[in-house]
């Protein structure tokens, strides 16, 4: 994903982390931040600025005008993104997304979409967000599961720039659901610690064996092929990481993966995980699955 924004993206953007002019009786798009905030704002962003004895809102556009001339892709996705956070609007959460509408109108026409992915907001293009990490995201928070949302923000983000690293993270996805299931179940880890090993020893206490049992007879054979299909996945995710992804290192600059493929291993893995955790939540209902 390039991030390239046009001058009328460039100015919303300001009026959201600025809160828009000091002689302004409307009230603010985003959150006012007085210059001393502005400049904090954008330092934690990588973006030097300073207001000095000039107006707080030039000041700004110019840092982000200088920041979009410079190209560096986290900075400005970083910037973006920033300026929807939603812990800074806790408080008013009508405002948030009041913010992402209006930031939303204005990027799409460069191509990018602000979305809502689990209690994050995250740059992305439109029409490329997905249910199913959706609903993973959704259910890693509910389950106090961090790790498995820092390793799908870390695939969602580099699935375009870095589909290497994106399929690397997909897996760590799959692993890290497989290892906490058996370190809440007091089980041992496999000597082959990898996704297709952790996988493997993961299914029989989850009843995910091709052999399940408890499933109407007329649906037995249809679930025993969709599980069989599911264990294709994860040999095909980490077989994809084994032989494209950045785990092992790679040549700088050397792209194997093309960012569809990348997107595909992304899906994949949160179809795999989003089941093992509903299979966790409904054979363990009094159990709370942690990261590890």
């Amino acid at each position: 994903m390039h991030i390239r924004l046009s001058p009328q993206s460039i100015e919303a953007l300001a009026m959201v982390i600025s809160g828009g002019g000091g002689n302004d009786t409307s009230p603010p798009i985003g959150i006012y931040r007085s210059a001393s905030k502005l400049e904090s704002f954008m330092r934690g962003c990588n973006v030097a600025m300073s207001v000095g004895n000039g107006s707080r809102l030039p000041a700004l556009i110019e840092a982000l005008e200088r920041a979009n001339r410079g190209g560096d892709q986290t900075i400005l996705r970083n910037i973006i993104e920033r300026a929807a956070d939603p812990r800074d609007f806790l408080s008013d959460p009508d405002r948030l997304q009041a913010v992402v509408d209006y930031l939303n109108a204005r990027l799409a026409y460069d191509g990018l979409e602000l979305q809502r992915i689990g209690q994050q907001v995250r740059l992305g293009m439109p029409g490329r967000s997905s249910s199913v990490v959706d609903a993973l995201v959704n259910a890693a928070a509910v389950i106090d599961f961090d790790t498995v949302n820092r390793d799908l923000e870390r695939a969602l983000a580099s699935a375009e720039n870095d589909p290497e690293d994106a399929v690397t993270s997909a897996c760590s996805v799959v692993e890290s659901v497989c290892r906490s299931v058996l370190i809440e179940l007091g089980l041992p880890l496999p000597a082959k610690k990898d996704v297709q090993g952790l996988y493997q020893v993961v299914r029989e206490p989850l009843g995910l064996t091709p052999d399940k049992s408890g499933v109407a007879d007329e649906i037995a054979n249809d679930v025993r092929t969709i599980l069989g299909g599911l264990n294709s996945v994860v040999n095909g995710v980490g077989a994809l990481r084994t032989h494209g992804g950045d785990a092992h290192g790679r040549e700088r600059g050397y792209r194997r993966i093309d960012p569809r493929i990348a997107r595909l291993a992304i899906h994949s893995a949160s179809t795999v995980s989003l089941f093992l955790v509903e299979t966790w939540q409904k054979k363990f209902p009094a159990r709370q699955l942690k990261s590890h």
